[in-house]
Parts: structure tokens; C-alpha cells; sequence
């Protein structure tokens, strides 16, 4: 028998076998591919992680640069010149934030399809209406010889780095864009899209206009808008702010040397806004007709890492009279939308000899594609910021026929241009452009805004009117704001960083225009002040609160506050300032300056907080991280006391409800009361103003505050009485809200009441700003990271925002912490949401945030000594050649 045949003779193995073979084989083809793609990937992740240690030539510098990286990747820039300095600054942004720095330039620009294709188009649409580029390249056109430098420099190493790597080298998100957008290739860094950043932090900060868009919309849904009873609940659910309750900034004005404004944009007497001028601005504005996209604003703020409630700051500073160590405290930490990576990149900024040549030795928080700091301290000076919260933009109704509008009994010409959107993979998209004597229109644009020219309410003296149907006439929305006229804030950013002492810092501020903020200041001689600076106009007939009608000039700005008038603080008897977005001075100031402040609860609490502490004993650097961290929830304690009353059914209710009679009102993450009182909270607000025929805002918890605070000293109020769900006044309120969030609660967290939690309830969830929405799982896994059990809450000083009626998950923060003292700067401490790096992946990408969740801050190195303790990597960069 041959060798052949016996084999085929042989008895063959049993199935089982043959099947176990077969899944073997299978088995180890699917591990060797997942082990070649899992392979694959990570080269494909670590390709674009830059080089930190070691040396490196690069074409551009002038001479030897240092930068010195600690184990959190935080980068202390050394250099002979400001050149060199700023040079290096673009070139490690671009190493550890190139994509976010595109990505944003696209925003900014309105070029977002550009990226993303046709989904994007509606949104480019609108941020081509307000045009922030074009102002941005004005902006850099007025630079001075010396700014107009750093800027050029910081865009030649942001080009530097460019040149050495392209595609999945610079960025995983490019291997991802590729599959859909193979040419897309990032263009040179300019100038400008730095400076348009600055715009699109103003659009971030915009103060009042969701506030003045909801009133507008709530009058015109109340029937008629010039009946007293529709005047009486807008005022009702938009009341003033409680002076006698809570803060103001400044209450006393101090008496300071003016300063030389000459060269520094700031307004040295009130500018006169006349014809002539408002013609010059609508050429520089456009707008733009296209599609309805109901959710467009919304959408641009989200692009820009801002949409959701709680957008505000807390910052104070105490003098030495209180401290410990007889020298100042300064803490700061600015709430903005959450985001992956975050909008801010901790870096130091040293000149190698400090002097007129190069003066510059500066620590802080800058934006990625932005040179300098914008937050921070210097050898001498320390700075902080938070939104001044005035009321800088303004809606108008215009009357429109054909290209033309009305204007004081006359049409006059609209402005018009066009522009071309270009499209990922699809046709480009040729947009008209219109725009009136007070700026872009905006109704064709936005649903909101559609909705307001489709129902036109205007301000008339101190009530609302509706203007009437006219034949031939299509009313439409424009907008006027501060940031679309070009201003001074990319040079007031140099002129901080470098101040020496107050003068100075006031004249830094008096560049400072846009966007709007309060400045707090501290210094190492035992100094400390505030100076609100800004364009801050002067209005005419209106406040702003609604819409004003623009065919009557009446109603136009008159110009804007000379900066000498805007309020200011030096050495307050009090020994210290808190500036929380709360009201600046007042109703006796002379100027009108906004009705839509943050309620002031933050602000009570921190003044609060920070004179008990100093009863106690001379304050600390902990006791200031402290006070950031705290908890407390207001209206929480005010429901607990309320609910004393009440009587609700059920073992399960009485429970929760007696979990409030014990809490110390603290929104702790472990905290069963705390979940419970938000959940309590929430349902309230939605059984006294959401269910209802017309709606009532609930954009702004503090807001609310106010609202139920009133609400529940008049217990006869009919806003307690609600007929769609059966409840009449407010026990009845109140005892069916306890028992809607028992059940609530119970259904997401269990019946054991003892086991409840606010932290995994409110926790945040870490979204790449692009691809973490992008609906592809795998993709999203690769990018997004979370969530993450947090404490605190809206209108709380520990500011983890919520979106009332929508979620309970974390939407905005504190999105840094610092706290500087002037006595030993090396004993300051900082840390941001994220980390450093905005490579998925790499170690510094969220290596802040279980910190940052706790509150838990960690040494600020500043000193040469200090900051060489500190290192762990040092990259040489050299001129090449």
C-alpha cells in the first residue's frame, strides 16, 4: 500500500476536533489582526507625540531656547529674546495642541465645513455673519511695531513645527479626518487666527443676549406685549438684583491717578456715535441669507467649548491685613464650558536676562494658538479675571423693504457683499450678506432669531410694544456688539504680563475691551485692586433688555464710558474684593451698565467665607483652595427649611425628605442629601415655570434663585398654583415636587435612601470638542474620557454647572484653579480640568482631572531654583544651520 493510499485510508478525526481546529485557526487569525491593528494604532498614536527631551535645530530662531517640562508636561519657556520667547511659545503650543489650534482658526473664520463637510454649513453661515476674522485682521493691521512682532514670531514656530511633521504626525484626529477628508491639509499659522480667538472668547462671554433673546420671546408668547399684567411676570421671573442681599464689587469707588490713554484705545471721553461712523462700521459687517437652523447660536457656543449654564468666574483677592503672612492672596477660577482638551495650557514665559530688551518673566494660563499669558503672575504683580457680565451687545429690530431699511422716516440702503462657504466633499455655498447701520442681521439665520422677527416686541420707554404688520415691510433681527469694532485686547495681554505695579496694571486694562472683564490685581509690595475695563457703551432711549426698535435713532449707543469713569478699587477699607459676576456698584453710578448680573449668591458666599475664616485666624493659600471647593447650595437650604412645613406620603419620601433635615447644605459628591436636594430642586422648577401653557426660562439657576427666593416669602403668589398638574398653592407645591423627585431619584439610584449619591448623579463626561460627538463609538472611545463623580453645582462657588429641565451631568466648570501668594510665589498652586497634552493618549492628556474633581490643587513652580526641582524633561531648541 502506498503512502497515498494509506493516508487516505486513515480514519478521519472526529468533528469535534475538526471544528476545534478550525476555531483555532480562526481564533488565532482574529488575535494576530487585533494585535497588528491594536500595533498599528498605537504607532499611530505615539507618531504624534512630540519631542520633549534632548535637542532639537530649528529653522527661525535666533539663538538657544530652553524648555524645561515638569511631570504634568507643563512647560517654563527660557530665551536671550522676546523673538525667541514667543517663537518657542507657538512652537510647543503646536507640539502639544496643533489640532485644537486649527480646529479653532476654523471656527473663527467660519470654516468649519471646510473640515466636516456639509453638516457644518449652517454654523459657518452664522460665524461668517459675525464676521470675528475679518475684525481680527483689522486688529492686526493696528498692531503696534513691537506686539505685531510676538505675534509674527509666535506664528513662525507654530510653522516651524509644521514643517517637520504633517497629517496622523501632527495629530490622531487628522488619521481620522483622512478617512473622510484625504486633501485635507492644515494652511501656515498667521496672525490673525490668533487674534480671532479673542473674539470668539468675547461670543463665549457675550453677557445678556440668551437673556434678552428669551424676554423677547416670552412677551411676544404672553399675548400683548404692552398690557401690565405681561410687564409684571416678565419682571417677576427677571427680577433686580437683591442689593440688600448680596454684594457688590465695588461699593466704594476709589480715587486713583488717571491713566495716559493716548495710544491705548480706551476712551479717553465719551465717543460720539453719529451717522457717519455706524456707516463705516455696517460696511465692515455682513450677514447672511440662508436655510433656518433652529439651533445655531447654540451650536457655535458648543464649537466654542461655552454652551450651557453657569458661564461665569469666581475671583477675589484679600490684602495682607488678613493673610497670614501679612502679603496678599489671589485666587482665581473662570467657569466656562466643558472641554477636551481644555481651553486653557498652563506655560511660563522667562527671559534669560530680564530687562527693556526682554521683560518678560511670567507664569500663568494661556489659550493654545494665542501667544503670552493671559492669567497669572509675574516676578511683581499677580491677575485674575472674571466676566464683567455688563451689557455690551444689543438686538434691533429693523424694518426691511427690499435692500433697503428704515431709518428716522427714511430708507436707506442695506449693505450688501457675498461670500463662499467651501465644503468638505460637496459644492461650494455662495452666501448674501446684509447688514444694517447697527450691524450684521441675524434672523434669517437662527431659529430663535426667526422667531423674534416673525413676532416682533420692541422696547417702548419702560414697557414693550409691538410694532404692527406694514405693508411691503418684513421685519429682521440685527445685532449690535462690542467685539465686531476693532479693539486693543491683543496688545492689553503683553501689557499684563509685564506690569510692575498699579499704574501699570490700569493701563493694561484700559487696552482691555473686549471682551468685558473683571480685572483683580495683587502685588508683592502688599497691594491689592480692581479696575473694570471694557467698551462699555452708553445707550440711548433703551437699557437693552429687549429688543429696540432700529428705525428709531433714538435708541442707538452714544458711545462708550470713558475708561476714567469705569469703576475701580485700590486698597478697599474692607481688606478684601470678591468679584463673582455679581452686580459692579450700585444703582447710584452714574452709567447704565447692565440689569442681568449673576444673582450674587457665589459672591454672599465667598465674602462670607472668607470674613468667618479671617475671625478665626490670619487666612492661608489653603484657606482660599478651600473656599474654591465649597459646596454649599443656597436655594438647597432654603427648600430644607421650607419643607419643615410640608407634609409628604409615602416611607420613601418622608425619608429623603428627612435626609435635608440633617445636611449642612453641602452639594458634596458623596453626599445622599445633596442628590436629593437638586433633584428637588429640578422638579420645582419645572412644576412652577416648564409645565405651563407659555413657558418660563430656566436657563439661569441663579436667576431662579432670586425667583423662588421671593416665591416662597408669599405663599399666595399664583405662580404656585399650577392647573396642568393639579396643584394649588404652595404646600401642595411643594409636597407634590418632594415626592416627583423621591420617585425620580428612587428610579435611578434605588429605594435605599442612605445609598443615594450627587456625584455620579452630576458627574462630567469629557467630550473631544469634534470627533467625541461624532456618533461613531469607536472613534468617540479613542477621544472622549469620564465621566467623573463631582461635588458642587449651579450658582454654587464650586461652579459644576447643570443644564435645569435637560441633565444633572456636569456641562460647565471651574475650568481652572489657581491661587497665587505674593508673599512666596513658589508657594502658589494651579490645575485646570485636562492636562497639557491634547494628544489622546498621551500621559498629560487628563492627568489634572481626578485632581481637578477634588479640588486638589498642586505646587506652582516659578523661581529658577524651583522650576529646575521640578523638571523631568528639557528640550534644547537651536537655530539651525
Amino acid at each position: 500500500m502506498t503512502t497515498e493510499s494509506a493516508a487516505s485510508s486513515a480514519p478521519r478525526p472526529p468533528l469535534a476536533v475538526r471544528v476545534g481546529r478550525m476555531l483555532f485557526v480562526v481564533v488565532a487569525a482574529l488575535v494576530v489582526l487585533a494585535v497588528t491593528a491594536a500595533f498599528l494604532l498605537t504607532w499611530t498614536i505615539h507618531r504624534s507625540f512630540p519631542q520633549t527631551s534632548g535637542a532639537l535645530e530649528v529653522k527661525g530662531l535666533q539663538g538657544e531656547v530652553t524648555v524645561q517640562r515638569d511631570a504634568r508636561g507643563i512647560p517654563t519657556i527660557t530665551a536671550e529674546s522676546p523673538h525667541d520667547l514667543f517663537f518657542a511659545q507657538g512652537f510647543t503650543h503646536a507640539q502639544d495642541r496643533f489640532f485644537e489650534m486649527d480646529f479653532r482658526r476654523h471656527v473663527t473664520s467660519g470654516r468649519v465645513a471646510e473640515m466636516f463637510g456639509e453638516s457644518q454649513v449652517a454654523t459657518d453661515a452664522f460665524l461668517r455673519t459675525l464676521g470675528w476674522r475679518q475684525v481680527a485682521e483689522q486688529e492686526v493691521e493696528a498692531l503696534d511695531e513691537q506686539t505685531s512682532a510676538y505675534y509674527e514670531a509666535y506664528a513662525d514656530g507654530v510653522n516651524a513645527y509644521l514643517a517637520s511633521r504633517s497629517g496622523a504626525d501632527l495629530s490622531l484626529e487628522y488619521a481620522v479626518i483622512g478617512i473622510q477628508n484625504p486633501d485635507y491639509r492644515p494652511e501656515p499659522w498667521e496672525p490673525a487666527d490668533s487674534v480671532a480667538w479673542l473674539k470668539a472668547m468675547a461670543w463665549d462671554l457675550r453677557s445678556n443676549l440668551p437673556d434678552e433673546t428669551a424676554r423677547a420671546q416670552l412677551v411676544a408668547a404672553l399675548g400683548d406685549p404692552a398690557d401690565a399684567e405681561t410687564r409684571a411676570l416678565v419682571e417677576k421671573v427677571y427680577p433686580d438684583y437683591p442689593f440688600d442681599k448680596n454684594p457688590v464689587i465695588v461699593p466704594t469707588i476709589s480715587t486713583v491717578d488717571p491713566v495716559p490713554t493716548e495710544g491705548t484705545g480706551a476712551a479717553p471721553a465719551a465717543h460720539t456715535d453719529d451717522d457717519s461712523d455706524d456707516e463705516v462700521i455696517a460696511d465692515a459687517l455682513s450677514t447672511v441669507q440662508w436655510q433656518e437652523a433652529s439651533d445655531v447660536i447654540e451650536a457655535a457656543s458648543m464649537l466654542l467649548e461655552g454652551a450651557g449654564e453657569g458661564i461665569g468666574s469666581n475671583s477675589w483677592v484679600v490684602s495682607g491685613d488678613l493673610t497670614e503672612s501679612g502679603k496678599p492672596l489671589l485666587a482665581n477660577d473662570p467657569h466656562l464650558g466643558a472641554s477636551l482638551p481644555s481651553v486653557w495650557y498652563q506655560v511660563q514665559l522667562k527671559c534669560e536676562k530680564v530687562g527693556d530688551e526682554c521683560p518678560f518673566d511670567v507664569g500663568g494660563f494661556s489659550f493654545s494658538g494665542l501667544p503670552g499669558v493671559v492669567i497669572g503672575h509675574n516676578d511683581r504683580i499677580a491677575w485674575g479675571f472674571t466676566n464683567l457680565t455688563t451689557d455690551v451687545t444689543d438686538l434691533y429690530i429693523e424694518k426691511v423693504q427690499g435692500d433697503q431699511y428704515l431709518r428716522d422716516g427714511a430708507l436707506v440702503p442695506l449693505a450688501v457683499r457675498t461670500e463662499t462657504i467651501t465644503v468638505a466633499g460637496g459644492d461650494d455655498v455662495e452666501l448674501e450678506i446684509r447688514s444694517t447701520v447697527h450691524g450684521p442681521i441675524i434672523s434669517e439665520l437662527t431659529g430663535d432669531m426667526t422667531a423674534i422677527a416673525d413676532r416682533p416686541v420692541v422696547a417702548q420707554g419702560e414697557g414693550f410694544a409691538d410694532p404692527g404688520a406694514e405693508a411691503d415691510t418684513e421685519y429682521a433681527v440685527s445685532i449690535r456688539w462690542t467685539a465686531l469694532e476693532p479693539g486693543t485686547t491683543a496688545r492689553a495681554v503683553f501689557a499684563l504680563s509685564t506690569a510692575q505695579d498699579f499704574d501699570d496694571f490700569r493701563r493694561a486694562a484700559a487696552l482691555f475691551d473686549v471682551p468685558a472683564q473683571n480685572l483683580i490685581y495683587a502685588d508683592v509690595e502688599g497691594n491689592i485692586g480692581y479696575q473694570a475695563p471694557g467698551r462699555l457703551p452708553i445707550r440711548g432711549a433703551g437699557n437693552g433688555w429687549v429688543p429696540q426698535p432700529g428705525w428709531d435713532s433714538a435708541y442707538d449707543w452714544k458711545g462708550f464710558i470713558p475708561f476714567e469713569e469705569l469703576p475701580v478699587s485700590y486698597n478697599p477699607d474692607e481688606g478684601y474684593i470678591v468679584t463673582a459676576n455679581n452686580a459692579i456698584v450700585g444703582d447710584d453710578y452714574e452709567h447704565f451698565l447692565s440689569q442681568d448680573w449673576d444673582y450674587g449668591y457665589r459672591a454672599a458666599r465667598i465674602a462670607h467665607l472668607i470674613e468667618r475664616e479671617a475671625a478665626v485666624a490670619p487666612l492661608t493659600a489653603q484657606d482660599m483652595r478651600d473656599i474654591q471647593a465649597d459646596n454649599e447650595m443656597w436655594i438647597g437650604e432654603q427648600l430644607a427649611v421650607a419643607l419643615d412645613d410640608v407634609a409628604v406620603d409615602g416611607k420613601g419620601p418622608k425619608a429623603a425628605v428627612e435626609l435635608l433635615r440633617t445636611w449642612d447644605a453641602q452639594n458634596d459628591a458623596d453626599s445622599p442629601a445633596a442628590a436629593y436636594a437638586n433633584v428637588l430642586w429640578s422638579n420645582l422648577a419645572h412644576n412652577l415655570f416648564l409645565d405651563r401653557e407659555v413657558p418660563l426660562p430656566v436657563d439661569d439657576q441663579g436667576r431662579l434663585f432670586a425667583v423662588v427666593d421671593a416665591l416662597l416669602d408669599d405663599p399666595s403668589d399664583p405662580l404656585w398654583t399650577n392647573e396642568r398638574i393639579d396643584v394649588a398653592g404652595m404646600a401642595e407645591m411643594l409636597e407634590f415636587s418632594a415626592e416627583q423627585a423621591y420617585e425620580e431619584l428612587r428610579d435611578l439610584q434605588g429605594e435605599d435612601v442612605t445609598r443615594w449619591n450627587w456625584g455620579s448623579l452630576h458627574a462630567l463626561p469629557l467630550r473631544h470638542s469634534t470627533l467625541g460627538s461624532s456618533g461613531i463609538a469607536p472613534i468617540e472611545m479613542l477621544f472622549n474620557r469620564g465621566p467623573y463623580p463631582v461635588g458642587g453645582g449651579s450658582s454654587v462657588v464650586n461652579a459644576t454647572g447643570w443644564l435645569l429641565g435637560e441633565s444633572y451631568a456636569t456641562s460647565t466648570v471651574p475650568s481652572m484653579r489657581m491661587v497665587v501668594d505674593l508673599d512666596d510665589l513658589d508657594g502658589s498652586s494651579w490645575n485646570h480640568v485636562t492636562g497639557a497634552s491634547g494628544h489622546a493618549f498621551h500621559p498629560n492628556y487628563t492627568d489634572q482631572t481626578e485632581d481637578w474633581a477634588m479640588a486638589v490643587q498642586q505646587p506652582w513652580p516659578f523661581s529658577k531654583k524651583a522650576v529646575g526641582r521640578a523638571t523631568v524633561d528639557t528640550l534644547l531648541l537651536r537655530p539651525a544651520g
